[in-house]
């Protein structure tokens, strides 16, 4: 059966979905910062992430991947956050492919849908969580995008070769959310070819799966430089949270 077979089956209103949570990344643009233990508002970054996903009514696990030196720290801080749906937290690879694909076969055999959400997201909306996953339900793959408000231009060694038709752009945020038997076929193929991604869409779009876009959210902002850290102050400030 191929995986298009798969998608054309007939889903129930709410299919078991596993949120998949990478966060094994080594914070090199956070100026020797761990982003995912550092505290943002008196919490861990990665924290506010996993218990947005555990306030989730159409989540029902949450498997972690980090560090294998995070692995006890990480798996400390969910135990004492007392959150029930993470089931485990296992070491990630040197790739961001190579980590999704490890959260994803420590997913559930149950798991119909992954939804793989970066561990530096820690303001998503539970609006942009519930849109997402029920798109993906129906099509297979979706993501949540927010359209690009700057001029984009493509340039080389310094010149500008072409202006970009911003109206065409989009900026991807997570989670984004796959069929799960489709999402693993797309990161193994991905992961034998060798192929550096940024994204688990462009894993699935290889095989030519199309991906269904969601409303995104302006403040579902991933911490990256340190200067990501006051943006994200000052959305918990508005959101009456500090």
């Amino acid at each position: 059966m191929s995986v298009f077979d798969v998608l054309r089956r007939k889903r129930p209103a709410a299919p078991f979905c596993t949120a998949v949570v990478p966060a094994a990344g080594s914070s090199t643009r956070m100026e020797g910062q761990d982003k995912m233990l550092l505290e943002l508002g008196g919490r861990p970054v990665l924290l506010r992430a996993l218990e947005a996903l555990e306030a989730c009514q159409l989540i029902r696990e949450i498997v972690v991947v980090t560090r294998a030196d995070l692995v006890v720290p990480v798996s400390q801080l969910c135990r004492t956050a007392r959150l029930e749906k993470v089931t485990q937290v296992v070491t990630g690879g040197d790739t961001r492919t190579l980590s999704v694909l490890a959260g994803v076969r420590s997913a559930s055999p149950e798991a119909e849908l992954i939804a793989v959400h970066d561990g530096a997201r820690p303001f998503v909306t539970q609006e942009v969580l519930e849109e997402v996953i029920r798109k993906a339900a129906a099509c297979g793959a979706a993501a949540p995008a927010v359209p690009v408000t700057d001029t984009v231009k493509r340039a080389r060694d310094g010149l500008v070769e072409e202006t970009l038709d911003r109206e065409t752009l989009f900026a991807i945020q997570t989670p984004q959310v796959f069929e799960a038997s489709l999402l693993k076929a797309a990161l193994q193929k991905a992961a034998e070819e060798g192929v550096v991604l940024t994204d688990d869409c462009a894993a699935v779009e290889r095989l030519g799966m199309r991906v269904c876009l969601t409303k995104g959210d302006r403040t579902n902002l991933k911490l990256t430089t340190p200067a990501d850290l006051d943006l994200g102050l000052g959305i918990l400030m508005g959101r009456g949270e500090l």
